[in-house]
C-alpha cells in the first residue's frame, strides 16, 4: 500500500510536467499572412520565386536518371 506521502510527491510531479510541458509547448501567433484582400501589397508568400526550384528539381531528376541508365548499360554489356 502506497503512502499518502509518497502519492502527494507523485501527484505533484506529474501535475508539474504537465503544466511544464504545456507551457513549453505554447507558441506565438502566427504572422500576418501578408497580401491585401483589395488587391494592393506584397503577394502572400512574400513573392519567393519558385520557378526556378522547379528547374532545378527537374534539371537533377534527368541528370540523375541519366545516369542510372549509363550504369545499367554498362552492367548489362558487362555482364554479356
Amino acid at each position: 500500500m502506497r503512502s499518502p506521502a509518497r502519492f502527494l510527491i507523485q501527484s505533484f510531479f506529474i501535475i508539474f510536467l504537465t503544466c511544464l510541458s504545456i507551457s513549453a509547448i505554447a507558441g506565438n501567433q502566427p504572422p500576418n499572412p501578408g497580401g491585401s484582400p483589395t488587391g494592393g501589397g506584397p503577394p502572400v508568400g512574400g513573392g519567393a520565386p519558385v520557378g526556378n526550384g522547379v528547374y532545378i528539381l527537374i534539371t537533377a531528376a534527368v541528370a540523375y536518371g541519366s545516369f542510372k541508365v549509363i550504369r545499367a548499360k554498362q552492367n548489362t554489356s558487362a555482364a554479356s
